[in-house]
């Protein structure tokens, strides 16, 4: 170790510890040779830079060298920039063991004893997100999803945390956020729980980003206003017949003409800036805001008529950007808030310069309209749009910085509802990002809809770590040459307690390359 912070330092001592850990589970349960040459090995590590935060300009490089020292000792060092970088190099060290089998049913355990591999990502920003809103998926689910990104070199969690379902993370400042929204005392968040679940990200190379979806995909949670005196903070909540009201039921969208709805919101930004302190990034959502919502609620239209306006999607788009102007300084005022309420010296100043903000894609990202409304400065776009649209290139085009979530490929909840398709491992994996240096990567994302803690794993693994290696390496090669490696990797993730689905007979697994 070099040059360390206290954090530097204690990120490494997990590291060692996370090391130990998973060589211990999947190697322990064997039965280990009598006649096995024991050896001893040594691992160390040294890094130039002591910050223990991550962000889209970390390096996250590595180099390890695997060499034999005398007849009993193997040397491996691994040498990285931070400590993330060295994480990386120990998830890789624990790809170089294997055992074999010997006779009288008992194994010894292997590692190469010469290698140098010299390695990092392609794409900074790798994600997997998670939908906790539809269906509540427990804290002890989303460490297990958090090991497997781990050990798949992911690095973003992109946490869906409400929708117009369910609103299950307990806010100090807006208790009535649960009180309306959670379904039941039992599968909420707690603060402590998410900072607990933040750390356990940190220690894995894993950054989490916050999504409070809105001004659509808001109902549940958001009914307390005329109960408080503070009006309709959002509108069209759990309206029938949906299909009038939303794209997906129940419905619920923000009221963004009434004026205490930013002040609940700046309550609400202020408690989740504070959970999450050491990230900058904030996913605001912005995706489906359905006009016909807004356009059956007399308040809204009223308003509109009172500027000379009339109700034409031009006008609707107006109100939404309106809206996202508010919601963003809110954004910045809580983050700034937030980081200014600790003791010692606050990590932000009022000079100091505005982090971006995401947003899916949509009808005010579209890039005929954009430019009138999201800066690129302040704003990156996550598209989810098939795979042979124009819409990432032609954002780029425009200055806009990009996080890729190709719809018909790394939408894992596709195929068990309505007219969507299934897309195995191959189909993932195969999915080619667009080019272009606005490419911040990508993210896989689990829809929760059809999918809870009983299904997550199998749903989203071994796929969303065929979608890792498109990220950390972009290869050139196709899943036929990845096979051999993957049938390996899902080994790996069954050994730290996931329950990965099966992707082809083991057959197959022992006949390589006979299957394609």
């Amino acid at each position: 170790m070099s040059n360390q912070t206290a954090g530097g330092t204690s990120m490494l001592n997990e590291i060692e510890k996370y090391f130990l850990l998973n060589l211990r589970r999947e190697f322990n349960h064997r039965t280990m040779h009598p006649n096995s040459t024991h050896m001893s090995l040594v691992i160390k590590m040294y890094t130039a830079s002591g910050t223990a935060s991550i962000n889209w300009t970390t390096d996250e490089s590595y180099t390890l060298n695997v060499l034999i020292e005398n007849s009993n000792t193997v040397v491996t060092i691994i040498e990285a920039n931070t400590v993330f970088g060295a994480r990386h190099g120990c998830e890789t060290l624990l790809q170089l063991f294997t055992t074999v089998n010997e006779e009288n049913s008992t194994t010894s355990l292997h590692m190469l004893s010469q290698a140098t591999i010299v390695d990092q990502p392609k794409y900074a920003h790798r994600g997997l997100l998670i939908d906790t809103a539809r269906n509540y998926i427990p804290i002890k689910s989303l460490k297990k999803q958090l090991d497997a990104m781990a050990a798949s070199k992911l690095n973003v969690f992109h946490w869906h945390m409400t929708d117009t379902q369910s609103f299950p993370m307990q806010l100090e400042r807006v208790p009535e956020m649960i009180a309306n929204g959670a379904y039941s005392i039992d599968e909420i968040y707690s603060p402590n729980e998410v900072r607990q679940l933040i750390r356990y990200a940190k220690y894995r190379g894993i950054r989490v980003i916050f999504e409070l979806d809105a001004p659509a995909h808001a109902g549940n949670g958001w009914q307390w206003g005329p109960v408080k005196g503070l009006g309709n903070l959002a509108v069209c909540v759990n309206q029938k017949p949906w299909r009038n009201f939303c794209i997906e039921p129940p419905c619920g969208q923000l009221n963004p003409i009434n004026p205490n709805l930013y002040t609940v919101l700046q309550d609400v930004y202020y408690d989740l800036a504070e959970m999450n302190k050491d990230e900058m990034i904030f996913h605001m959502g912005g995706d489906e805001v359905f006009f016909g919502c807004w356009n059956a609620t007399e308040e809204i239209v009223h308003y509109l008529k009172s500027l000379g306006k009339s109700q034409s999607d031009m006008d609707f788009l107006f109100l939404w950007s309106e809206f996202q102007k508010n919601v963003l300084h809110l954004w910045d005022k809580a983050r700034y808030l937030a980081n200014s309420n600790t003791t010692g010296p606050s990590k932000i100043s009022e000079n100091t310069p505005e982090s971006p903000v995401i947003v899916w894609s949509s009808r005010l990202t579209d890039p005929s309209v954009i430019q009138n409304f999201l800066s690129s400065k302040r704003y990156v776009v996550q598209t989810w749009v098939p795979a042979t649209n124009a819409i990432p290139d032609e954002l780029q085009k425009l200055g806009y910085r990009l996080i890729i979530s190709t719809k018909d490929a790394w939408y894992l909840d596709h195929g068990f509802w309505g007219v969507t398709t299934y897309y195995n491992w191959k189909k993932v994996y195969d999915n080619q990002l667009p080019k272009g240096n606005s490419i911040l990567g990508g993210e896989v994302c689990v829809w929760t809809e059809f999918i809870d803690a009983h299904s997550l794993d199998g749903r989203t693994w071994p796929r969303a770590a065929a979608a890792a290696e498109r990220l950390w390496s972009n290869p050139t090669t196709k899943s036929m040459e990845a096979e051999s490696r993957f049938f390996r990797h899902r080994e790996r993730l069954i050994s730290r307690g996931v329950q990965p689905e099966a992707i082809a007979p083991k057959w197959c697994q022992q006949n390589e390359g006979q299957c394609q």
